[in-house]
């Protein structure tokens, strides 16, 4: 693997509460990595250490052969952060925002740039708008505009979509695509598994500590269970009885359970339902989800 980054034992404490907890693994140069879990799981204390904003109590951080903690200004300039409350300036309009960044990064001649980059996020139509006066959708497109005005090789992005409508979350997501084809690394933490899948690799977290790491493909083979779909009604009801002798989970009328093998456990769970004068409408197996892997890895590790 040729590593951009690369993270040996690192853990960072707060107090007595373990925020990362000696988690180690490497990026490929070009890879769109998801970091994943929970809130509170660690996710945005990793990442600012690995953007130089936050010291590791132990391990290493390594960015593009450089140590984050010894040589903080080196790689901060080649790399972009998004945050989750990433600061734009409402006074400012979006030409205004981009060129503010580019000053920041002493990028020089980058009226170009910005005219690409406005291009490629679609805002050149709104360019003279103030950025109070952009929707969510379009504040983050400009604060992504703003983070690759210096053209970095690697580009952070804290949970970038969290409040955004799912027609911005849609357009956000063929921007990304778009620049990892320009060869950019994209590290990304999110709490939306369905987002994870469309990275290369990603990393499940919980309480500070690595608990899968793999293509997503990979991690839901790994568990070796199958998921059976029942559509009943009525589903609350049913949910309840199911959950407790059944890995659950309930999306809207649906209901996933984690078994062993279909053929042995259905007529079981059927059983118990018709005894609860619960009728089943639609039953089927389907491949195990980002979500339910990780629900999985949790109640596996207790």
């Amino acid at each position: 693997m040729n590593s951009i980054i690369k993270i040996k034992s690192l853990s960072k404490s707060y107090g007595e509460i373990e925020a990362v907890k000696e988690i180690s693994f490497e990026v490929a140069k070009g890879e769109m990595f998801g970091l994943v879990g929970p809130d509170g799981a660690g996710k945005t204390t990793t990442i600012r250490i690995l953007c130089g904003l936050l010291n590791p109590d132990s391990g290493t951080a390594n960015l593009i052969d450089k140590n984050i903690t010894k040589e903080r200004q080196a790689v901060q300039n080649q790399i972009g952060y998004l945050s989750q409350r990433f600061s734009l300036y409402g006074d400012l309009t979006v030409d205004e925002n981009i060129e503010f960044f580019a000053d920041i990064h002493n990028v020089k001649n980058y009226k170009s740039r910005r005219d690409e980059l406005l291009e490629f996020t679609r805002l050149t139509n709104f360019r003279d708008r103030l950025a109070d006066n952009l929707s969510g959708g379009m504040k983050q497109k400009l604060a992504l505009a703003c983070s690759l005005i210096h053209k970095p090789q690697i580009l952070f992005l804290d949970e970038p979509t969290t409040g955004v409508d799912p027609v911005s979350r849609r357009d956000f997501w063929k921007i990304l695509s778009n620049l990892i084809k320009e060869g950019i690394t994209i590290f990304m933490t999110t709490p939306y598994l369905d987002e994870a899948e469309r990275c290369n690799r990603v990393a499940m977290m919980n309480k500070g500590e690595i608990i899968a790491i793999d293509k997503p493909a990979e991690i839901k083979k790994s568990i070796n269970k199958q998921v059976v779909e029942i559509v009943s009604t009525p589903s609350r009801k049913a949910y309840e009885i199911l959950k407790d002798k059944y890995e659950s989970q309930m999306f809207g009328d649906r209901i996933n359970l984690v078994v062993d093998d279909e053929t042995k456990d259905y007529p079981e769970i059927e059983k118990l339902l018709i005894q609860n004068k619960i009728t089943i409408n639609d039953k089927r197996v389907i491949t195990p989800s980002l979500e339910n892997v990780f629900m999985h890895l949790i109640k596996e590790a207790g």
